[in-house]
């Protein structure tokens, strides 16, 4: 199924899995998929014209599962607000094909373990990755992201409204990551 929709979305960074977990689940919050690897690859021209005007189109695998989402230019605000667009799709390899005979290429591989709970008509991701560990708050209402935030200790100074991109292009030497891409050892 196809959503068009704004994404209103914050990141609040945890010391460790064990943490975010726990102060995730005293919030009474209901699971809502188990814990497992998405690897994301982001896709754009030779020209980088996607990344210079700030928005992305990203190939995910989730299990069995593959989608394919655009994300709009952000708006200023104290979280991360855009427009996205997403629609499942049956093989990902035959999307990347497809993408890159219209002229989109591979640019950025990004991995990470999400679980995700929900509570109050907010979606919270756990996010496991290789330059952090990260609690995902995601809504349409940013007025029920602040309260979920104060609920947990956190306020909009904690805001961390950054891409993986860009947290993997800041964090990268300090985490002595090698390689153009923010996946695990593993991969």
């Amino acid at each position: 199924m196809a959503t068009a929709t704004v994404e209103r979305e914050i990141k609040l960074e945890w010391p460790s899995v064990a943490d975010a977990r726990a102060a995730v689940v005293a919030l009474g919050a209901a699971p809502v998929a188990p814990r497992r690897l998405q690897d994301d690859v982001l896709l754009d021209t030779a020209e980088l014209a996607l990344r210079a005007e700030r928005c992305a189109l990203r190939v995910r695998r989730d299990g069995d599962v593959a989608r394919l989402t655009f994300k709009g230019r952000p708006h200023a605000d104290s979280m991360k607000v855009r427009e996205e667009l997403e629609t499942g799709v049956g093989d990902a390899d035959i999307v990347f094909t497809l993408l890159e005979r219209l002229g989109f290429t591979p640019v950025f591989r990004y991995q990470k373990y999400r679980e995700e709970f929900r509570i109050d008509g907010v979606t919270i991701a756990i996010d496991e990755t290789p330059v952090g560990v990260f609690v995902e708050l995601e809504s349409p209402d940013g007025i029920a992201i602040d309260a979920l935030a104060a609920r947990l200790g956190r306020g909009p100074a904690d805001y961390v409204t950054d891409s993986y991109y860009g947290l993997f292009a800041a964090r990268r030497a300090e985490r002595g990551l090698a390689g153009p891409h923010m996946v695990f050892a593993s991969a």
